[in-house]
């Protein structure tokens, strides 16, 4: 399949998942919590005049330190690593362009408050076999990518919007070769030959969005709850540019107001909060995201770069499927994810498997 037709075929399925979107955000008005916080909280003040149902204050800013590796799944090959230190402030009165951005999401009936958020990360992809000098064309390109984000989080009564503003650089000058090879050394591993294939670089300009909604219920006399969470959203960038929906389910001991563990993109993920409480707290949870991919630069390579390595058979719709396990205690959340992703070229062998650690803390 050459890449015009697969960015057709990808465009194509882009707007079929559009049109899902207006269907999801009609069942939103699905997505209420009975329960009411067992706490005494102050009250923030709406975006607009609207009467909504209270949203805690959170003074507290999230940092959150990520890694993703398939060292997790005793593997070194495609999607092999991905750090990432985030920061999630606390709610804000929204002001400026960040209180435009809430009047737009805002619903009837129901006010807004604002979080903000910064984020700076490294990923690195490789081939299969990563002793080999010459390139390999049915594999993984190499690739390294150097980022940092700004997101406006838009959060009310059960739901939560996210416009993420990345900026980053693509190529041998994002750092890939050496952070490997370095951190090979530092294990005693085998140092990794094929650096010099890897794509060219390239400033990275990607903006997303990306919609998430819960429902909840009190499960065994109210001690634990379920909840649900639909999600989707849209990616449009020179890095990737793909639509997605998807869905997690909790089981757990005081589900909060948060929305799943932090990831690394492109995943299902929380919105990188949470609610402290001094008391442990658990839950489990599995969820499944499915993407349509109109151009993935780590697979197509440089948009208008033939010269760049490239896989010749990539898959359009591309999926996840996770589980995994959080527990906190006061302003300190842990949480493990263990991630199955399908099959993202027609020559890779096999879907990937990996692992997501995060530890977060409230300051």
């Amino acid at each position: 399949m050459t890449r015009t037709v697969r960015l057709r075929a990808a465009w194509a399925a882009t707007l079929l998942f559009s049109g899902l979107f207006s269907q999801m955000a009609a069942a939103q008005e699905l997505v209420r919590v009975s329960a009411q916080e067992s706490e005494d909280h102050d009250i923030l003040a709406p975006v607009g005049d609207a009467v909504s149902p209270p949203i805690p204050i959170d003074n507290l800013g999230t940092w959150t330190f990520t890694i993703e590796n398939d060292w997790f799944a005793s593997t070194d090959q495609d999607y092999t690593s991905g750090l990432r230190l985030s920061y999630i402030s606390g709610t804000k009165d929204p002001t400026g362009i960040e209180r435009a951005i809430a009047r737009f999401f805002e619903r009837e009936d129901y006010g807004a408050v604002v979080r903000r958020g910064f984020a700076v990360g490294h990923s690195i992809f490789t081939p299969r076999d990563t002793l080999a000098f010459e390139p390999l064309p049915d594999q993984h390109p190499y690739a390294g990518f150097l980022y940092g984000e700004y997101a406006v989080l838009v959060e009310q009564t059960n739901t939560i919007d996210v416009i993420t503003a990345q900026l980053g650089l693509v190529g041998p000058d994002a750092g890939g070769e050496w952070f490997q090879n370095s951190f090979h050394d530092l294990i005693d591993g085998e140092e990794v030959n094929g650096w010099d294939n890897q794509i060219g670089n390239e400033v990275i300009v990607n903006l997303s969005y990306d919609r998430q909604m819960r429902a909840a219920r009190p499960v065994a006399k109210q001690r634990y709850s379920v909840d649900f969470m639909p999600s989707y959203g849209v990616s449009v960038g020179n890095r990737n540019t793909n639509a997605r929906v998807g869905a997690t389910v909790r089981f757990g001991k005081d589900l909060r107001r948060d929305y799943g563990p932090p990831r690394v993109r492109p995943s299902l993920a929380g919105a990188g909060f949470f609610t402290p409480r001094k008391e442990f707290s658990w839950y489990i949870f599995g969820g499944a995201q499915v993407r349509a991919v109109a151009h993935d630069i780590f697979l197509d390579g440089r948009l208008g770069r033939d010269d760049d390595p490239q896989v010749e058979d990539r898959n359009v719709f591309v999926g996840d499927a996770q589980i995994g396990l959080v527990g906190q205690y006061d302003r300190m959340q842990v949480a493990y994810t263990y991630v199955y992703r399908s099959e993202e070229f027609e020559t890779q062998d096999g879907g990937q498997q990996f692992g997501a650690l995060s530890v977060s803390w409230k300051f």
